[in-house]
């Protein structure tokens, strides 16, 4: 069915403008509507389903986004940063935008930012809710670590301060009451949230073992936990996305920058703006991938003499990288290599 209006919004806290054209160019509607959903709700459904839907990807889009899928919209995410470079102008007003990202739409030239189905979205929002709640906790740890500090005490019989043995050594601590009442304080919120993060857990494993069988298939991966498995599905999103593991690398930030001058190519710091959550956790699954995997043992030690710990970790970072892409792309388990005789000798074609 031939689409007959695109829609732009440019989205804002506390209202929206809307932006209507038909498959001419000529704009047909223009309101400021206030972000109320069940306005909202009324004024879209005005429009036949299919009909598309654009809106920036800025802070906040998410539960426009819902409620217009609810409706049978076409909703489309549009690269702010790329919209612009397209799209400067000396005139920048709300309704301007507006229809300058329906005109986008409408001619195709729209630069678009992926966006995950809903279920996708939720995973990633429950994953972020546990990091909050752990960067919390460590912030409180932090906190009773520095008290500790102030009154010149010197944590040594336990190597856990927040463990058995460590809990009782505070308990035994003779400070004076400001600084034991802060200390519990401290303590009784550390249990809540430890309540809290392991109902999460459980939470992530169920889904992981019940819902998403390309995060179980990551768990292959040595170091690769439920937790990792479920995060790496969800800040991915949909493989087929990357047209190679390449992409998929930069997304992750894990190759640097190029910039060429005539003969002469130069390889700058990591991309800054790519996926922190992804780089992070194959980061952190390197230590274990080594241990399991001689090939990038051997790789791994190899980059560390020559070029240094730092480079040797984004390397290898970049190879399980790879194998991420693989495994989601064939639906295969991740293959250990063991040492064999011979494995690493060089083939005679170089």
């Amino acid at each position: 069915m031939e689409r007959v209006y695109h829609i732009g919004v440019d989205l804002h806290k506390r209202n929206s403008q809307v932006g209507v054209v038909n498959n001419n160019g000529e704009v047909v509607d223009m309101r400021k509507l206030v972000n109320d959903k069940n306005l909202l709700s009324d004024y879209f459904h005005l429009f036949p389903e299919g009909t598309p839907v654009v809106i920036e990807a800025t802070t906040g889009w998410e539960w426009i986004c819902d409620l217009l899928e609810e409706k049978g919209l076409e909703v489309k995410l549009a690269n702010p940063y790329k919209v612009k470079l397209i799209a400067e102008s000396t005139i920048k007003t709300d309704k301007v935008d507006a229809i300058t990202l329906a005109q986008l739409e409408r001619t195709n030239f729209l630069p678009l930012s992926y966006l995950a189905p809903k279920v996708v979205r939720e995973y990633r929002e429950l994953l972020r809710h546990r990091f909050v709640l752990v960067k919390i906790r460590s912030s409180l740890k932090n906190r009773i670590h520095s008290i500790l500090t102030k009154r010149g005490i010197m944590v040594e019989k336990c190597t856990d301060l927040f463990g058995k043995k460590g809990r009782e050594f505070l308990n035994s601590l003779e400070l004076p009451p400001i600084y034991m009442e802060e200390i519990k304080t401290y303590l009784d919120i550390i249990n809540k949230l430890d309540t809290y993060i392991k109902k999460k857990d459980e939470q992530i494993k169920k889904i992981v073992k019940e819902e998403s069988a390309q995060a179980k298939l990551l768990t292959s991966i040595p170091g690769i936990s439920y937790l990792s498995g479920l995060l790496l599905v969800a800040e991915i999103g949909d493989i087929n996305r990357f047209i190679s593991s390449k992409k998929l690398c930069s997304y992750a930030g894990l190759l640097p920058t190029i910039s060429q001058s005539g003969e002469k190519v130069y390889h700058g710091h990591l991309k800054k703006d790519s996926n922190k959550y992804i780089r992070w956790v194959l980061i952190e699954a390197i230590e274990h991938v080594i241990k399991k995997d001689a090939v990038l043992k051997y790789k791994y030690e190899k980059i560390c003499r020559e070029k240094g710990i730092n480079k040797a970790r984004v390397a290898i970072a970049q190879k399980i990288c790879i194998s991420v892409y693989w495994m989601l792309k064939k639906n295969e388990p991740y293959k250990i290599r063991k040492w064999k005789k011979n494995v690493f000798r060089v083939s005679p074609i170089g």
